[in-house]
This record gives structure tokens, sequence and C-alpha cells, in this order.
């Protein structure tokens, strides 16, 4: 027997689940020879690639790892003290394992099935109780994308919520001393909002101006000054001018919480709590308000409500706020949050409580006193006297450029301004030995022998003014004060984990949203430190790992899908999409046509398209769609030429989101350029595109990539998310650009679109891994096994439920819409099934979007036949307990769907009320006995949460049900 001495080892084997016999069996079900002839009937001729993929050859997992770490060495991983934003911190390792590294926390979907979420849903309202605490504010949201956004968001509600006598109010004035990048997200979002916005010297700028409705400051301030701000804020509210206060985390365990100052929102990052930095991310932003906002609030918010035997239950409140409802009318495109990120800082605060979290702000501030106590007595001049972790030096450009150098050579980053003065931010991982390192090297720069640390170290107290101190008691709940021993920690996250069903329990298949394998092979990097502890605004020259691993994507993605250039920084896929929307919008104005404000978005788009467009300044036009579900061209055609003279874009998602690749897409295109418009094209379907057709072959000028779902980012129980867009040349010129980092753009770059210049990098390495490893011939196969898949299922499915959209020769593309709106004549609703396929061990497919009363799935190519074949039997098994409802064998509201899920203590209580057997309601197949996940609660009451909101934790039984309040 000859023997194969070439690596065997074929990533893509692992991926692409269906093996040869399991294809061959699927191919009968659905009626096609072979996969390419199903590929031929899916995926318009006129729109195929020509050719395959030019991508490097595929690596298998340990071919890559070995060569990605010679990568990761060209990183340097220097201590920062740089500070502005970005910080080392330590990740508890009974953290990093158990959550970080956890396929159980980030395999996990977003928590619209609340029955199914609980754990993480329990740590989010954590989240925001920790946030609420430290702020002194009334209501905060589950997390947002980060500091930057955060704080136009708050702009954006500021502007939202003006009162009568400010209604023609656009001025929103920014300290001068807040962080530059957050000075560049909000200048991208002032400007198509026709907000004016004032940058300078928060002390002597009029707050009486009657245009004037929002200010922001910063706390402590980009220089490191600590300012009580109460009676600038004060006088603010006198004037009707809201304040929104950008607060470090950390330095509110010690310093007053702005609430007490009286600001209305206070935004931020919870990067200290124990997330890596990353080069900028993912990190958790949060906003935090006062009840007052409760409608405008962006983002999600989790609050308390209770489950169908009264006992206490989360979800998601509010949920009416959502983009697929609102549309064009909704206050933000934020359709997302950074739950992983959340997750780990929530779990930082319940793992140290509050004592030691102060300590380790009083440890963080006592070594900043140390230095500048040292640096004062070496003769530097000390910009502050009131300061939390950052001391400020005032040197001429010579002395600082000799630090600089002196500093990089001890391996250590200070931050430098543009004057010539310097500083020196400290963290949770400095020690005395560092304090004295800096110290020496600033003694070595003027000369001077050091004084001795171990003295002077003795002289350290706290140097915070009374009026600046925290004086109210924070974190008191008990989650708060219970969980400090290591043992006790992980079995409380391990009891987290499991009331919640992920990746690592079964298939997930929901429409649109394409939750795949997230392979251990890709995850592995993200936790290497010459990948997490690298700040975002380290030199060049110390980052060239990351210089290599973007270009390279950003080249890889080029060649996907067909476009001549990429910018990997928008941090989702809503951002995503504002940030090709401005990309187009700033090409207008380039060419002199400023005034083309009009998108076409078809009826069927995703509902953050609308709601992007209206954040770009754009006004949306919807254009119908036919019968079919496609896109009525006719109609599109009228609407073009209609606003020939003023359109900007059209927004569409390909294939549709009804899941079908539509013939006209090519004229669809056509249409639009024909009247000086450009093509955006939603990527959220692109798992049914790579290697057959591509975005820039069907004529789109923009595309925003969710890597979160095609390129294998994990969800993260609902974030973190990528969303990097790709466009043709002439409008490269246009991409955002970044205040403090040249990342290549050019003078016509647009303001950023988050804070970070390459968004959240540290987890780009997991899309580099997937394709590294894949391939080009296994990308393309990954999309033909995605639509072998989706189509197998729609072959099982078509007897019991129709499938509302199919292409021309009968075929889905990657996913399917069934339709369940017939079932409402017995009293069913999706929702029921929704909640039924808990018992069967399922997380549900995405109900009622785009077309209410409807499941839409996608299985994805990471599944294989036994996988696909037990959600199939599943939903067979619901049919058939649906027709016992509709043969008058059970009345609904006594049936065993509406009384879904069944968790354990309903299934082994000591009566049973219920016309089912037990069997019946735990066990419906067989195949369920084997791996039973229950659900930790019963259907949970949504109207009961929204008319009694509580975002805190607090028990459902510590407050009273009250009628009166709106339900939303």
């Amino acid at each position: 027997m000859k023997i194969n001495l070439n690596n065997i080892e074929r990533f893509e084997e692992r991926h692409n689940s269906p093996n040869y016999t399991q294809i061959q069996d699927m191919l009968k079900v659905i009626g096609v020879s072979s996969v390419d002839e199903l590929v031929n009937q899916t995926v318009p001729e006129q729109i195929r690639l020509k050719k395959p993929l030019d991508l490097p050859t595929a690596q298998g997992e340990h071919e890559f790892l070995s060569s990605f770490a010679e990568l990761a060495k060209k990183n340097k991983v220097f201590r920062s003290h740089i500070g502005m934003g970005y910080y080392n911190t330590f990740t508890p390792n009974v953290i990093l394992r158990n959550i970080l590294e956890n396929p159980g926390w980030y395999t996990a979907y977003t928590p619209y099935q609340a029955e199914i979420a609980q754990g993480r849903l329990e740590m989010l309202l954590s989240f925001q109780t920790m946030l609420t605490d430290l702020t002194g504010m009334e209501l905060a949201n589950a997390s947002l994308l980060d500091e930057g956004t955060a704080a136009a968001e708050a702009m954006s509600l500021f502007f939202s919520v003006r009162k009568k006598d400010k209604k023609k109010a656009n001025k929103f004035f920014v300290s001068e001393n807040c962080f530059p990048q957050t000075i560049d997200v909000l200048m991208s979002r002032a400007e198509p909002l026709g907000i004016e916005i004032t940058v300078g010297d928060y002390s002597k700028f009029d707050l009486s101006d009657p245009e004037l409705f929002g200010v922001l400051l910063q706390y402590p301030n980009a220089n490191g000054e600590v300012i009580d701000y109460t009676d600038y804020i004060s006088e603010a509210a006198a004037n009707n001018v809201k304040v929104a206060v950008a607060a470090d985390i950390l330095a509110l365990t010690i310093l007053k919480e702005p609430g007490k100052m009286g600001a209305d929102a206070v935004v931020g990052t919870t990067q200290r709590f124990g997330v890596p930095m990353g080069f900028g991310g993912p990190h958790a932003g949060y906003f935090a308000t006062r009840d007052a906002f409760k409608r405008q609030i962006p983002g999600r918010i989790i609050g308390i409500s209770k489950d169908r035997d009264g006992n206490d239950a989360l979800r998601m409140a509010l949920q009416t706020r959502e983009q697929h409802i609102k549309r064009e009318k909704a206050t933000s495109n934020i359709c997302t949050a950074q739950v992983l990120l959340a997750v780990i800082s929530a779990a930082y605060a319940i793992y140290h409580g509050p004592e030691r979290l102060q300590k380790i702000g009083l440890k963080t501030h006592g070594l900043a006193v140390l230095l500048s106590k040292a640096a004062a007595k070496l003769g530097y001049d000390v910009a502050h006297s009131n300061f939390f972790d950052t001391v400020k030096l005032n040197t001429e450009p010579a002395t600082a450029a000799r630090i600089k150098e002196a500093a990089e050579a001890h391996q250590v980053n200070f931050n430098y301004f543009a004057d010539g003065s310097i500083s020196v931010a400290i963290d949770e991982t400095t020690t005395a030995a560092h304090i004295e390192e800096i110290a020496n090297i600033l003694a070595e720069v003027v000369g001077k022998e050091f004084i001795n640390i171990e003295v002077l170290a003795e002289t350290v107290e706290l140097e915070i003014p009374e009026n600046l101190k925290r004086e109210s008691e924070y974190l008191t709940h008990p989650v708060f004060n219970s969980y400090h021993s290591e043992h006790e920690m992980l079995r409380y996250l391990k009891r987290l984990e499991n009331k919640d069903l992920s990746l690592a329990h079964s298939m997930i298949s929901l429409g649109s949203c394409t939750m795949k394998l997230n392979a251990t092979a890709e995850m592995i990097p993200v936790t290497w430190p010459e990948f997490g502890q690298i700040h975002p605004f380290a030199p060049k020259t110390q980052t060239e790992g990351y210089g290599e691993l973007t270009q390279n994507l950003e080249q890889w993605l080029c060649e996907i899908t067909g476009f001549d250039a990429f910018s990997l920084q928008p941090n989702s896929g809503a951002n995503g999409e504002y940030a090709g929307l401005m990309t187009i919008r700033e090409y207008h104005k380039g060419q002199g046509e400023g005034h083309r404000n009009i998108v076409l978005i078809p009826s069927s788009a995703h509902g953050t398209n609308p709601a992007s467009a209206v954040l770009a300044g754009m006004k949306v036009v919807v254009t119908k769609c036919d019968e079919n579900g496609n896109i009525d061209v006719e109609d599109l055609r009228a609407n073009a030429e209609k606003h020939k003279e003023n359109l900007s874009a059209l927004m569409v998602t390909y294939p549709s989101t009804h899941g079908v690749f539509e013939e006209s897409i090519i004229e669809i295109c056509d249409i639009i350029h024909q009247n000086g418009g450009r093509v955006y094209m939603d990527g959220a379907n692109m798992n049914a595109q790579v290697g057959l057709t591509s975005p820039a072959t069907i004529g789109a000028d923009v595309c925003h990539l969710n890597l979160h779902k095609t390129f294998c980012i994990p969800h993260g129980g609902g974030g973190p998310g990528m969303g990097p867009i790709g466009v043709v040349s002439d409008l490269a010129p246009y991409l955002p650009g970044h205040v403090l980092v040249d990342n290549g753009v050019g003078e016509k770059a647009a303001h950023a679109v988050s804070a970070a210049p390459y968004g959240s990098a540290s987890i780009l390495p997991i899309s580099y891994a997937y394709i590294a490893m894949m391939g080009g011939e296994g990308l393309t196969n990954a999309t033909k096994t995605a639509i072998l898949n989706a189509n197998y299922l729609q072959s099982r499915l078509k007897d019991h439920y129709p499938v509302l959209y199919v292409g021309k020769n009968g075929r889905s593309a990657h996913e399917m819409i069934v339709d369940c709106r017939q079932f409402k004549a017995a009293g069913i609703e999706v929702e029921d099934i929704a909640k039924r396929l808990m018992d069967y061990g399922f997380h549900a497919p995405t109900v009622s979007f785009p077309v209410a009363g409807t499941l839409m799935i996608e299985p994805t190519e990471s599944e294989e036949k036994g996988e696909l074949d037990r959600f199939c039997d599943a939903m067979i098994a619901i049919r058939e307990e649906i027709r016992e409802v509709e043969n008058g064998i059970y009345a609904a509201e006594e049936s065993v769907l509406k009384n879904a899920p069944h968790t354990a203590a309903l299934i082994t209580a000591d009566t049973w009320e219920f016309a089912y057997t037990r069997q019946k309601a735990a066990y419906p197949l067989p195949y369920v006995k084997e791996n039973k996940f229950w659900p930790s609660v019963r259907r949970v009451d949504n109207a009961f949460g929204d008319r009694n909101l509580v975002c805190s934790c607090i028990p459902v039984s510590d407050y009273v049900e009250n009628e009166e309040v709106e339900t939303v």
C-alpha cells in the first residue's frame, strides 16, 4: 500500500460538515445529481465568476498556527502608559478560561429567545447595575460599540429630545480636552444630521446661546485633569442644555460620580474591567442616562419580568425600538451590542466586588501620585494637581523627544502631545517597580540621580480634593458580594452558562445571521499577548504584525468581493452600513453633487438599512417588491428616474432578504448607475456568494461584510461584530480616516466611524485564520455546501410548511422562509413554534422577519446531515402537534405548543394539570433523551416587563405591577 507523505490535514473537511456519503443522500432528496447541478439551478449564470478565487494555498490548522505565531512576533509588546481611553488590565484567569475562551459563551446568539438565554441576560443585567451604580445614573443599556460611538449616541439623543424652546437648536459643544478619537467620531455623526459642532475651552463657552442643545465633557479629561463639573452642569440645565460626560469607569470607584454632578448622560468604555486593549477593540462601550430618556436610549436594555409561573425572568426590554420595527423612524441604527465584552466586564466587577475594585482604583491613583512626586523632585513641571491616573508633564519638544527615545529603549510607551508635553497613564498592571523605571527614564533625560522610590512612597496619600471624592456606596447588590473566591466564581459562571443554549448544544438556524462553526484554531490567537496587549496608538514600528495582518486581510477581501479597497474600521454591521453610505455621500460631495440625498430601499430590506440612511443624512424612498418577494424592477426604475437629480444610492441585499438570487440584479444596478446613483450592497447574505459571484460582479459599488457571519467571528451572544466595507476605486479616497493614526486612506478621507483606527482589531485574526485555512477552493465549497444544506432542508420541510419565496427553478439560496401564518386559524402563532422548538433542544430560526408570521431558516455549511435531520424531525413533529389542534384533539390554549417551553421544575412537579403527558412535553422525540437542554424559565411575559420597567438587579417581588404605564 502506497503511503501519502504529504500533509493530510485539510481544514475544509473540518468546517464543511457533510461527508461524501451524506452529500449523495442529500442530493437524492433534493432531486439533483450533483452539487454543481444544484448551484447552477440556484445562482444565475450571468453573475457567476469566470475564474476561481486567487487566494493563498490553504493551510492546515497546525501549519497556520505556526506561521501565524511568526507574524505575531512582528508586534512588539511594549508596556503601555499611553492611556487616552485604552489601558492594560488583568483579565482574571477564571474569566479568561470560562468566558472569553469558552464556546458556551462566545457561540451563543443574541438573546431574542429569552427562555434559553437567562445566563447571559443575568450577566447583562449585572452590567447595567454596575454602570448605574458607578455613574450615579438611573438607567443603562447592555453596551454600545465603543466610547466614541457612545458619545455620538448621546449627542443624537440630546438632539432628538430638544424641548419646544430649543426645537431649532443645532449646536453641540465639545470640550477640547475630550479624547481626539471621540471628537473625530462626533464630527462624522454630526454633519449629516445638520448638527454644528464647536470644540473649545468649556469654561469660556456661552451656555446661554439659544441654538445650543448639548455639551460633551471628559472626566478625567484627555490631559488627565479631574474637574468638578457640578456648577457648570447646573448652569447648562438652567439654559435647557443637556450635558454628557465621558467618564473613566475605574476612576469612578474613587471619584465623585457624574450623576451627582447632574449629568444627563454618562458614556465611556468598560475596557479597564478585564478586557485586553487588543489594538483598539472589541470593548464594551457604555451608555447610562436618566429614566426620562428610557424611550430614546440607544441599543438594547435588559429588564426584569416574570414567566408564566410568576418566577423572575429576564428579557430584552422595549423591543419594539429595534430597527426592523421602526426602520427610518428609529432614533439609532444600533442593532447589536458588545455582549461578550460586557459579560467579561460584569464578571470582573462581580469577581472583585466593590472593596477590591476600590483598592484597584486607589492603587492606580497612588502610583500616579508617586510618579508625580518623583517627577517634581527631578525638576519636571507637573501640569495638574488634581488627577486620577494620568500625570502630565509640561516639557519642551526637544526634551520630549529625548524622553521618547529613552522610554522606547526601555520598551515603554508614553503619550506625546503636539506642544511637546507628555503624559504617563498608570493602570491596574502598574507596579512600584514600574514607577521606579519611569522615574529613572525621566532622571536620565535631565542628567539627575534618581530619588529613593521607597522613601518617596511613604509620603503617598489620596490627593483628591474633598469635592471630588466619591461618597456614595456602589455595587451593594449580593451578586457583587458573593463570588470572590475562584471556586465560587467558577461555579457561578458555570450555572449561568448552563442556562444558555449555544452552538455547543445544537444548530442555531437563524436566517440572515449565519451561525456557523467558530473553529478553535481560529480563536486561539485572539488571546495571544502580541494581539491583545497592543495599544491602538502605539508607534507603527511596534505594530508591524498588525500591519501585515490588516494588509493581507484587506487584499483577500478585495479578491473575494471584486472591490479595489477595504476599510476594516467599522466595528459592527450597522456601522458598516453607515460607513458605506458616508463614503458615497463624501464621493458625491467631491464631485460637486452634495445635493444627492435620496436612497432607494426595497421594502424587504434589513431594518438597519433605512435607519443607517437617515443617520447619514439621506432621505429614504421605499420601493416595492412583487408577489414573489423580488424587487419590483419597474417601480424601482420609476423611482430612480423620478429622483435622478438627487439620487444618491440604492441599498440592496443580495441574495435577497427572502433568500433568493434575483435574476434582475444586474439590470437593477444599471438603472441606479444610469440615474447618477451608486449601489450599496448589504453583505448580510454574503455566505451565499463567496467564490460563486461577488458584489462587484453584480454591479455594487460598496458593500459591508459581516465578519461575525460569513467570516466566522463568533456572535458572542450579541456581539462583538465587525462590518468592514469594500469599495470600487473611485470611492476609495473617501473611506474613513482617523485623527491620530494614518490608516493610508489619504487627504480626502472621511472622519472616523469608530474610536479605533482598525475597529475591533483583535478579532480580525479569526477571519484571517478562516480564509488562510480554507483557501479559495475551500471557501467556494463552503458556499456550495451552504446552498446544499438549505435546499436539503427545503426539500424535507416543503410538504409540511409552505416555502414562501424561491428562485425561478424552485431553489433557495442559503436560507429560506417557511410560512406559518395559516396556523393562526387554529390559534397557533409562530411564537408558539419558536418556544416549542426549545423543548426539542433547538433555538428558533429568525421569527417574523422579513415577513410577519414566518420563520427564516439558514443552516450554514457547518452542519452535518444528522443535525439537519434532527432539526427537520423536530419541525415535522411540531407540524403534527399543530395538526392535533387543527383536528380538535387539543384546544389551542391547552396544547403542548401554547404551554412551551417546559422546564424541569414543571415536568417534575407533584401535580400535572395538562391534557398531554409529561413524556410528550419533555421528550417529544427519541434523540431529545440523549442530550436534553432544559429552559430555565417558562414563557416570559414581555408586556409585564415593559409596564414595570426594571433594568437593574432588583427581584421582581420588590415592585408592583403598574397597569397605567404605556406598554411599548
